[in-house]
């Protein structure tokens, strides 16, 4: 039998050599268990035929024992590709005869791991499809790779080499290509220690426009050991125990569309160790775990929907984030802020969540009751927190709503500036809130919070509508701010340790009033009294702003523009520009009402306890 063998293979190789010779288009297909290695005529050269044991075809040497069929066909062979294809319990591997010696497939079933050789000079294109109830993709390897999902459906029940569903383990550049037009979906073991049911050692660079479903099991859904970025494909994190996308490096979204859905306490629907920037695209996450005690660092720590240790940039895109857990946020960073574009709707709704001395968690309703709490032993529901200084400008649309006990909307622990966009708050603590923290304290413009242009809207229903443990600045832009009854107000600077609202430009309305103290370059007028739920209509110059009282909020109302304003009440506004979620109209259209008095103000509504609190 063996001799028959060598005979039929002797002939199989001078048939395929005469092949070449005579020019013919065909491969020839070496079978070894469930891998096919495929050689091109026009690439195969000599093939030597060694000690009747072995055959060599461009440099991959084969044991004869090892070989269950050769044949030749004329099946078309692209250089540095290798195909998985996933049936059922088993999985097939074709290798292209150009890296064949570079490589070692192994195949246990539907499991398969493959080995790139350090002698590999060329990327290979990995192309997974097919599906499984029970397989895997590992690869190693030490020079940059494609992956590419066609068509795959993987969950990994039964790991043999890894948890993961699928293991890059290179820590080279590894380009993901989701294949435009297909659906795939990713879900882990629901045991090991992988640390994403999508785990990638290097780089990953997310391409083309096709859809990858991932459930993460055990903890991230993606995890990558450096940089991630992405263009045009669909992301679908449905669920993971850990972080939605876990980078250790920065994470770049150029365009595309993520969804995530984290669960976990403290868990994060994208975290980055380093910066996050995202210029285009569409982001809806959602994370409905509470707080978590870490025992390392002696604090707790909550769920964000996006997470960087790093600085945080958004130029564009549609973010919809949201958070319910105990002291969620929608965006958490330790860097800096920046936002030039985009429109960012974010919402929580959780309660804060606090930790007695040996890391017990409860969660309180009150946000009074945070003061009795060092800042390690609590973490507040906020819609943006930044350790870092904030900066929108531009083109930038921000809406964010808080609800639950010490929920802020937009704090930095450095200071805030203003400058164009759009921004609408409304917050169950402060809605916009500069402060600072061991580490910025003492710095110069540490707490300060600057306006010079834009629209800003900020609404608190139990203290501050804009609040700075330094200075305020406003120096231009249309502010409505909208504080709670005494001593909360509108607008407020920490007047207890010598700092000051500085007023010099700008539209404002002011309900709550103004801290007191303040420096008012610009003229302030006030009415005497004001009703809830009411439509307004400021003019200052040929400019009118309409605006819709809130329900409840400060007793005095302050308004300033830069030529003395005028004022009517219960009006009816048709056309004009929508902004502030609806709350007020630019350049609109005003018929009826009545005009209210306005008195010269040159006085403030602050008290004890101005200037925020600074967590």
């Amino acid at each position: 039998m063996r001799q028959l063998f060598r005979i039929l293979l002797f002939t199989i190789i001078v048939n395929y050599q005469l092949s070449i010779v005579n020019c013919r288009a065909q491969t020839l297909n070496v079978k070894v268990g469930s891998v096919t290695y495929q050689f091109p005529a026009s690439q195969t050269g000599e093939m030597t035929y060694a000690d009747g044991e072995t055959v060599t075809i461009m440099g991959k040497t084969f044991a004869l024992a090892d070989i269950n069929s050769m044949t030749v066909d004329e099946t078309s062979v692209a250089d540095g590709t290798i195909g998985v294809s996933y049936n059922g319990t088993s999985a097939t591997v074709t290798v292209a005869g150009n890296v064949a010696q570079y490589v070692t497939p192994t195949v246990s079933g539907a499991h398969v791991s493959i080995a790139q050789s350090d002698d590999l000079a060329e990327e290979i294109t990995y192309t997974l499809s097919g599906t499984s109830s029970d397989g895997e993709f590992y690869m190693s390897g030490s020079y940059k790779a494609t992956i590419e999902f066609n068509g795959l459906t993987l969950t990994n029940a039964t790991p043999v080499y890894s948890g993961a569903a699928v293991h890059i383990q290179n820590g080279k550049r590894i380009k993901v290509k989701i294949v435009t037009g297909t659906t795939n979906t990713l879900s882990d073991a629901s045991t090991g220690s992988q640390k994403g049911c999508l785990y990638i050692k290097g780089h990953a660079e997310f391409a083309q426009k096709g859809t990858l479903n991932v459930v993460g099991n055990v903890k991230h859904g993606i995890k990558t050991g450096e940089y991630m970025t992405l263009k045009n494909a669909t992301i679908n994190v449905t669920s993971a125990v850990g972080d939605g996308i876990s980078c250790a490096e920065y994470f770049l979204m150029e365009s595309g569309t993520i969804n995530i859905t984290v669960t976990a306490a403290a868990a994060k629907g994208i975290k980055a160790d380093g910066d996050m920037r995202i210029s285009d695209g569409d982001i809806t996450v959602k994370t409905t775990g509470g707080g978590a005690w870490d025992s390392d660092e002696k604090k707790t720590k909550a769920a964000s929907c996006l997470s960087a240790d790093g600085n945080t940039v958004i130029s564009g895109g549609t973010l919809s984030l949201t958070s319910t857990g105990a002291g969620g946020k929608g965006i958490n960073g330790d860097g800096t802020f920046t936002a030039t574009g985009g429109t960012m709707t974010i919402k929580t709704s959780g309660n804060a969540v606090v930790a007695s001395s040996s890391g017990t968690l409860s969660t309180i309703s009150s946000s009074q009751q945070l003061d009795r709490y060092d800042s390690d032993y609590k973490s507040s529901p906020k819609g943006i927190k930044i350790d870092g200084a904030i900066l929108i400008s531009d083109q930038a649309v921000i809406s964010i709503t808080t609800t639950g006990a010490g929920g802020e909307g937009i704090e930095s622990k450095t200071s805030i500036n203003i400058t164009g966009g759009q921004v609408t708050v409304n917050a169950a603590d402060d809605a916009i809130n500069a402060s600072y923290n061991d580490a910025t304290k003492g710095t110069s413009g540490a707490g300060d919070l600057t306006i010079s242009g834009g629209y800003v809207y900020a609404r608190s229903t139990g203290n501050d509508g804009i609040d700075a443990n330094g200075n305020v600045y406003i120096k231009g832009g249309l502010v409505y701010a909208i504080g709670t009854s005494s001593p909360e107000v509108g607008i407020d600077a920490n007047s207890e340790e010598q700092k000051k609202l500085y007023l010099t430009g700008g539209t404002i309305i002011a309900i709550g009033g103004l801290e007191n103290g303040s420096s008012l370059t610009q003229s302030c007028y006030s009415t005497s009294s004001w009703s809830k739920s009411t439509w307004y209509a400021l003019t200052v110059g040929s400019d009118t702003f309409a605006f819709q009282t809130p329900s409840s909020g400060g007793s005095t109302m302050v308004v300033s523009g830069a030529s003395q304003p005028t004022l009517k009440k219960s009006v009816t506004v048709s056309s004009g520009t929508k902004i502030f979620d609806g709350a007020g109209y630019t350049n609109a259209t005003i018929t009826g009402g009545s005009n209210v008095s306005l008195s010269s103000y040159t006085g403030g509504g602050g008290g004890p306890g101005g200037g925020g609190r600074p967590w």
